[in-house]
């Protein structure tokens, strides 16, 4: 309500006089602000800059990932799985099996361990950003790595396999255009991983630098990607044409499946690749690497705070 006039209290002057003693003391916070509300008056419950609960309600809350993208992430895991066990079904029902003694059963590691190397593996670890969108970008990044690293290893594992093999057998190497992808995809590979752990894993690299090579890891991370699967059905098509050249065409059952096996390499490889040119699909940066993204850059790039310019 409007406040009014300074009311005053009267006293007796000398003689009965009346005059007037000056304005009444404020009354108590009690009185104007009654208890229950009084903190809210007073603005003692404002919440201190920097405390849990004002981050908490003035920083926007971590979202749910955003439509479509968990299905199409569930997506590309089923069919990745149903690319890995045609694969292992086709090297078991029709090829025999495999085994590690020089024989026709060794060569047959090397398709199983490829896929699930240069193709599942390799997809999965680009989705990584995607999927894990709340983590810490060092976790993330690790696992980005680690899951590389792996999928390394087992395709050297599938390299080896069929250089012994050719070795044993007298097989010629490196003359089909199957392997010339092959080796070319392995060895960028091995080259962007090591590059990736250089710039982004170690402190060496500088904020600029980081920023002018992130667009270039980015696609070369997606072209090895189709290089690979590429790769994978030029391979089918090469073992189809080495054992069932004379019955293929006749729609012969492991011709069947093997050109299954196609089509799910490609719906897989076309599964990744609309996943991660989806914009709204991108990882959002955390508040924090913001923050510690723009330090860095200061201390990278103009000195330290404290220093002469």
């Amino acid at each position: 309500m409007p406040r009014g006039p300074l009311q005053t209290r009267p006293f007796l002057g000398p003689g009965g006089i009346a005059g007037s003693r000056g304005p009444l003391p404020p009354p108590p916070a009690g009185l104007l602000c009654p208890r229950p509300a009084r903190a809210s008056c007073l603005g003692e419950n404002r919440k201190a800059p920097g405390s849990a609960e004002h981050s908490m309600e003035d920083s926007p809350a971590r979202s749910a990932s955003p439509s479509g993208l968990t299905y199409a992430v569930a997506a590309s895991q089923v069919v990745g799985l149903a690319v890995i066990t045609l694969t292992g079904a086709w090297m078991g029902q029709y090829r025999g099996g495999i085994a590690w003694d020089g024989s026709k059963l060794q060569f047959n590691a090397h398709p199983l361990c490829m896929v699930i190397g240069m193709v599942f593996l390799q997809g999965d670890a680009l989705l990584v950003y995607r999927v894990f969108r709340h983590e810490s970008k060092r976790s993330t990044k690790i696992l980005h790595g680690l899951l590389h690293a792996l999928a390394l290893v087992i395709a050297l594992v599938g390299l080896i396999a069929v250089f012994q093999f050719h070795k044993k057998q007298s097989i010629p190497d490196m003359y089909s255009l199957h392997s010339w992808c092959g080796i070319l995809a392995f060895g960028f590979y091995f080259v962007q991983w090591l590059l990736g752990w250089s710039f982004f894993l170690f402190p060496g690299a500088s904020f600029s630098l980081r920023s002018r090579y992130k667009p270039q890891h980015v696609f070369f991370g997606a072209a090895l990607l189709i290089l690979s699967v590429a790769t994978a059905l030029l391979g089918i098509l090469e073992v189809l044409l080495f054992n069932i050249k004379e019955t293929y065409s006749s729609f012969a059952p492991e011709g069947v499946l093997a050109n299954t096996l196609g089509l799910l390499l490609v719906a897989f490889g076309a599964i990744v690749g609309y996943i991660l040119t989806r914009e709204e699909w991108q990882r959002p940066p955390l508040a924090e690497e913001m923050a510690l993204s723009m330090d860095f850059k200061t201390l990278t790039e103009e000195g330290s705070p404290t220093s002469p310019q």
